[in-house]
């Protein structure tokens, strides 16, 4: 089977959850240590063997093309001072892949949001890439679906065990039977938890076949007007066409909410040898009450 090598990813949401920091800067361009999270995105998808990712941005996302754009005001200023270093460090993201980038004109769900890409990656499978869900793994989260996706021989969902609790707020999946990858006979968008089929709830990577825009098309909008993609998945389920649910090696964070962004960060931190030390000093003093509040 050929070789993922495109990446959407979604960059539209407003981030509401996370205001007023995301008021005049995207939630995708939301630093951890010392990078944006959708940097740690892109990086995840070129580490898999992505080449090109369309971005699909809303208005006001301007910073994102910047940051993977060339000659910014901030690279001539860098340029200017002569830090080899820091300019490589500045020019990192711009050389990472190809990149194109489309608008989602209005907020009609996430369907909708990959159907803006469809004339980028049309005719071949491509993954599809949330930069709110960072997952820190020992291999790339994306690449483990890419195998998977051999394995399957059609769309692939990340999932991931789920609290009860937690179940109303996750589309869920309904596997045949056990496995991994394992096919699936259906998926519910967020159902109550007593209705779920599984307690395996689907995260932000996915490889989807190409066949996903037909099935787009032929779904109708689900709650508040807006386009599902898990009714086009469960679309493709019902056409007989293979789906999988896979069980991702790694460590997911949700950087949309505020404690999953400081969490991200300490993890992140605490992985960086120069920083780990004196971050754990800094903790320490802190649960022994010796910092004020």
């Amino acid at each position: 089977m050929a070789a993922i090598k495109k990446a959407v990813s979604l960059a539209a949401g407003m981030g509401t959850r996370m205001l007023p920091a995301t008021k005049a800067v995207p939630k995708e361009m939301l630093p951890v240590v010392d990078k944006p999270l959708i940097q740690y995105a892109v990086e995840e998808a070129v580490a898999s063997g992505i080449e090109e990712i369309v971005f699909v941005l809303a208005e006001g996302k301007e910073a994102i093309t910047e940051h993977f754009g060339h000659l910014s005001r901030v690279e001539a200023f860098v340029r200017e001072k002569g830090d080899r270093d820091l300019l490589a460090q500045v020019r990192a993201p711009s050389n990472l892949a190809r990149y194109e980038y489309v608008l989602q004109d209005r907020p009609a769900g996430i369907a909708h949001a990959v159907a803006c890409a469809r004339e980028l990656v049309e005719g071949e499978p491509f993954a599809l890439i949330f930069p709110d869900d960072l997952i820190l793994s020992s291999r790339p989260c994306t690449a483990q679906l890419a195998d998977a996706y051999s394995a399957c021989g059609g769309s692939v969902i990340a999932v991931e065990q789920v609290a009860p609790e937690d179940i109303p707020s996750y589309g869920i999946v309904d596997p045949v039977g056990p496995g991994n990858p394992a096919r699936l006979k259906g998926l519910v968008e967020k159902p109550p938890a007593a209705e779920a089929p599984s307690n395996l709830g689907v995260v932000g990577r996915y490889i989807l076949g190409p066949s996903i825009f037909e099935h787009i098309e032929r779904t109708p909008p689900g709650k508040n007007g807006e386009y599902q993609l898990t009714d086009a998945l469960a679309s493709q389920v019902a056409a007989g066409e293979p789906v999988c649910a896979y069980s991702y090696e790694g460590h997911r964070f949700d950087t949309g909410r505020p404690l999953g962004l400081l969490i991200a960060g300490l993890e992140v931190a605490l992985g960086r040898p120069g920083l780990r030390r004196r971050l754990l000093e800094h903790i320490g003093r802190l649960s022994e009450g010796g910092v004020p509040h």
